[in-house]
């Protein structure tokens, strides 16, 4: 049910099919041919130290295209609103880190979905690769990329006032959420890593939402008072439904596409995706992912006033469904 890259030695490197009649299509989505340079040959602890440091590496980029993804960045970045004062602002990042259409579609809806709910029009970012049909408008998800969005929210935003909500899709690892962009980017992105940057913005207010293998690893460090976790498993379980040619990882289809399409608080939707994935995995007969839900204390006041203005009308889920997936098992 899944693809795991060799990023790391005891990670299985697993073909991912296109969908059916792709190959007679125009469009053709890069595909993943060739090992990571250097990942491949270290050890787990390398690569643990090397993703706490932030550390990625690009192949046989085209100039040309660097500099078209230097312009695409620095448009959505001049893009985004400055806070209001005396209002609680909510910057959405909406981030695929993975290449495969499956992961561009679901970030992309995702920052559609995110945006509507928490009011945040002119306050999101989308980050993400091919959605199947055609090469990226939008700046790539990548580590260097995500810092960037990071940054620049730092900037215009109130800390004491507004929220960040991170929506990060990918495949993952032990040791946190994968990067891999074709064959030309490779990497990795740590809790600590993510602990590190969100510590030296100031940025303590936040939602992040984390669709990966092993992802539960993030639920200890971003964990506080401030804070809203969730995850699409626990740190030893892997998750479901990120074949290229799908809509939904199991995750996106339960918690965006679902439950946080409905006008319910943030504890009854992680309550009905957890519900979901469990009931999409019993009928698959897979092994539990175990889905983790984190809610602090203090967020209660600035969930209260996101909720304040949320739509009252729910929107319908789109796309195919994830447990389609399941569909000739």
């Amino acid at each position: 049910m899944g693809r795991c890259i060799g990023i790391v030695k005891w990670l299985l490197v697993l073909g991912v099919a296109l969908a059916a009649g792709a190959s007679a299509q125009r469009y053709q989505p890069a595909q993943h041919t060739e090992a990571p340079p250097f990942f491949g040959g270290i050890t787990l602890e390398q690569g643990a130290l090397l993703a706490d440091m932030g550390l990625s590496s690009e192949r046989d980029r085209d100039p040309k295209w660097s500099l078209a993804e230097h312009r695409r960045l620095d448009r959505a970045l001049n893009a985004l609103q400055p806070q209001r004062k005396g209002v609680v602002d909510a910057y959405v990042i909406a981030v695929a880190l993975d290449s495969d259409p499956v992961f561009g579609r679901e970030a992309r809806e995702a920052g559609k979905v995110l945006s509507r709910r928490y009011d945040a029009a002119g306050r999101t970012i989308v980050l993400a690769g091919t959605d199947g049909g055609g090469d990226s408008a939008l700046p790539r998800g990548s580590p260097e990329n995500i810092a960037a969005a990071l940054a620049r929210i730092g900037e215009v935003m109130d800390p004491k006032e507004d929220v960040l909500i991170l929506y990060t899709t990918s495949h993952g690892a032990p040791m946190g959420i994968v990067y891999n962009d074709g064959d030309h980017g490779y990497g990795m992105i740590s809790p600590r890593r993510l602990w590190t940057m969100l510590g030296q913005l100031g940025i303590e207010r936040r939602m992040v939402l984390v669709s990966a293998c092993y992802s539960g690893v993030f639920v200890p460090l971003l964990s506080d008072v401030d804070s809203v976790v969730i995850t699409a498993s626990s740190d030893d379980r892997t998750s479901f439904g990120c074949q290229a040619d799908s809509d939904w990882t199991f995750f996106g289809d339960a918690l965006i596409n679902h439950a946080l399409r409905k006008s319910q608080d943030i504890a009854a939707a992680g309550a009905e995706a957890v519900g979901l994935i469990g009931e999409w995995e019993a009928r698959g007969r897979l092994t539990p992912s175990q889905p983790q839900v984190s809610i602090g204390a203090n967020t209660a006041v600035w969930l209260a006033a996101l909720d304040r203005r949320r739509p009252k009308d729910d929107t319908v889920p789109v796309g195919k469904p994830a447990v389609s997936l399941l569909d000739g098992q």
